[in-house]
């Protein structure tokens, strides 16, 4: 019979590794069951340290993990360890297979902590930048119940409804930067080239020029012989802007400012509250304990009044109160959230409301992001066509009060 080398886990939960024989891999895992082993790899003569120098050559994409990649990676996680396959096996071959070289890296080291005996949720916590305090609890809450392909499922889904959003907002924010920044270079190139052309022909003419075209005049010299202040001002209100950002009492400022912006204020408001709710969602459906999902949720929001509101409740939590009142207190959430979260904790339904929230505030970004779409190109086309016709209209008016003149 063949020989199949295997690592496997003892009743103390010690790592041990040897050789058996057996028919298949299938019949191997059997017999190392009987004796009280846990299966974590089988090979034909070779074990996961010998298969990982064997390993083909890496030809694929560098670049940082992204939210993309951890969705594909939980669903075939999912897939394989619900398929029965060992983990450390599905790890192996999860790595061999990475699009990303940082994402195989981090597989590596994950297999090789797993090798050494660590669990699979201590082998994940060495990576923070990639996988996040919410990915962590949530395949900890997984391996503690026995259900870590379900809960991977879970993770899945979470991260594709993220992505999604994601997109959309970000799909919203790059139509009008692109499309303006189109707009600021046409504007520099007349002001650079077609101003000073014209500014000839006004010198022949004589005579005061109307104010417009005096400010088109004064702007063409500015950019043309102090181009570099332009360059230096927006540099320097650059790294202030982000140095008070970091700041504790500026990233608040900011962050308040971003949710009284017009049109995008509302939207922002909406994707905070939806991640809100999705997550807390997913974690309490996970069995994580509401003071820990909480502390995630915090962590997750992407915005620090929601996050300060959060941790609040956290801290009412403790001492008593309910979900519902520091969120009223807070004056973020809007009624209707506030209001289903405390039915939902009256009636003991509060996951499915938290879902029901999550799946009315994603829709609402999908109709907000459609009616952005809709909205910002007729705005940008009016914001440029007043930009380019100030313009051509100040180089026009003296050629107009000379042909006044000469008519008259």
């Amino acid at each position: 019979m063949p020989l199949f080398q295997y690592t496997a886990r003892n009743v103390q939960g010690k790592v041990v590794s040897g050789v058996t024989e057996a028919v298949n891999p299938g019949a191997a895992a059997r017999a190392l069951r009987e004796q009280g082993l846990i299966p974590i790899s089988i090979g034909a003569g070779a074990g996961p340290a010998a298969a990982a120098k064997k390993r083909r050559p890496y030809r694929g994409k560098g670049g940082r993990v992204r939210l993309d990649d951890l969705v594909v990676f939980s669903r075939m996680l999912a897939v394989m360890i619900r398929a029965g396959l060992p983990l450390l096996e599905v790890i192996n071959i999860l790595g061999e297979q990475a699009d990303k070289r940082a994402l195989r890296s981090v597989l590596a080291q994950v297999e090789r902590s797993v090798q050494e005996g660590s669990s699979f949720t201590e082998a994940l916590q060495k990576h923070p930048r990639v996988f996040n305090q919410f990915f962590i609890s949530m395949v900890k809450a997984g391996e503690a119940s026995g259900m870590l392909d379900t809960i991977l499922d879970l993770v899945a889904s979470y991260l594709e409804k993220t992505a999604s959003l994601q997109r959309k907002v970000k799909s919203a924010v790059t139509y009008p930067a692109v499309v303006g920044t189109v707009a600021l270079l046409i504007t520099l190139g007349l002001v650079w080239k077609v101003v000073p052309q014209f500014e000839d022909i006004f010198a022949d003419l004589g005579g005061e020029l109307p104010l417009m075209t005096r400010i088109t005049v004064a702007c063409s010299h500015f950019i043309q012989e102090r181009w570099y202040l332009l360059f230096i001002g927006l540099a320097v209100i650059i790294v202030a802007f982000w140095q008070f950002k970091r700041t504790y009492h500026g990233k608040r400022v900011v962050d308040r400012a971003r949710l009284k912006l017009p049109v995008f204020g509302p939207l922002m408001l909406k994707v905070g509250v939806a991640r809100f709710a999705r997550t807390l969602s997913v974690l309490t459906r996970a069995g994580v304990s509401i003071l820990s999902a909480l502390e995630i949720v915090a962590n997750t929001s992407g915005n620090s009044l929601i996050e300060d509101a959060v941790m609040q409740t956290k801290q009412s939590i403790q001492g008593g109160e309910t979900l519902a009142k520091p969120l009223v207190d807070s004056g973020i959430f809007p009624p209707m959230v506030t209001r289903m979260i405390d039915v939902g904790e009256r009636t003991g339904a509060l996951e499915n409301m938290l879902a029901k929230i999550a799946d009315f505030y994603e829709d609402q970004v999908d109709a907000t992001v459609g009616m952005l779409m809709s909205l910002i190109e007729p705005m940008l086309i009016v914001f440029l066509g007043l930009v380019v016709g100030f313009i051509v209209i100040s180089m026009f008016l003296p050629l107009f009060k000379m042909l006044e003149m000469v008519q008259g």
